[in-house]
């Protein structure tokens, strides 16, 4: 099958090209295309892992199956964001798929996860939706300096980690955390030293509305 490749940026410089289009085997997901450009172009092998990924405009996880004539955007990390794709605040559903992405590597021999789902109780006895409200510049500098702060404190370890902001319902998914190491004993550690201090120290803060009422958690009603 065809599909057709944007590149932008460094991408585009580097290839001397705006697009291209490579052929698949039906039955392919976006991982097999990366796999296709690194072998491909070398001159772009090491950038790919830092890219967020487009399909049909629509940033996707690297499982996304691929279908016939689908445009897929390399995206390059932008100017002013957070440096590092592995880490967003974003107010649209997650995808633990996305996370996992972003570790994934041949060194990796365990992958452990966290999510984070939005519950019926809580500090109100019946809850109907969540608010999460951030200080969004602060937050995604805080995400970026613990996922580099971990990987140091367990060497070998990959951390990515998407947070929710705005209206939760029952069901939602809050916070999606991915941490790959050589072993599965870094791995555990890590990943529940990441949720840990992320609580701790992310700029973000979480109402509960319920049957009875409302209340900010840690704030008091």
């Amino acid at each position: 099958m065809n599909v057709q490749v944007l590149y932008f940026a460094v991408l585009r410089e580097r290839l001397a090209k705006q697009e291209e289009h490579i052929y698949l085997p039906v039955g392919s997901v976006v991982s097999d295309l990366l796999a296709d450009l690194q072998l491909r172009h070398p001159s772009i092998a090491a950038l790919l892992p830092k890219l967020s990924v487009a399909v049909n405009r629509k940033v996707v996880p690297h499982s996304t199956l691929l279908a016939e004539n689908d445009e897929v955007a390399l995206l390059p990390p932008v100017a002013g964001g957070s440096g590092s794709p592995k880490v967003a605040l974003l107010d649209v559903a997650l995808s633990l798929d996305a996370v996992i992405a972003h570790v994934l590597g041949p060194s990796q021999g365990g992958v452990v996860t966290f999510t984070g789902v939005v519950r019926n109780h809580g500090q109100q006895a019946q809850v109907v939706r969540l608010e999460y409200e951030a200080f969004a510049p602060m937050v995604v500098e805080v995400l970026s300096k613990l996922a580099e702060e971990i990987e140091a404190e367990w060497p070998g370890t990959r951390v990515a980690m998407h947070h929710r902001q705005g209206h939760l319902v029952v069901g939602d998914l809050a916070v999606v955390i991915a941490v790959s190491a050589p072993h599965r004993a870094e791995a555990f550690e890590a990943c529940r030293a990441t949720i840990d201090r992320l609580k701790d120290r992310a700029p973000i803060w979480k109402k509960e509305i319920g049957v009875d009422g409302s209340e900010w958690i840690g704030l008091g009603p």
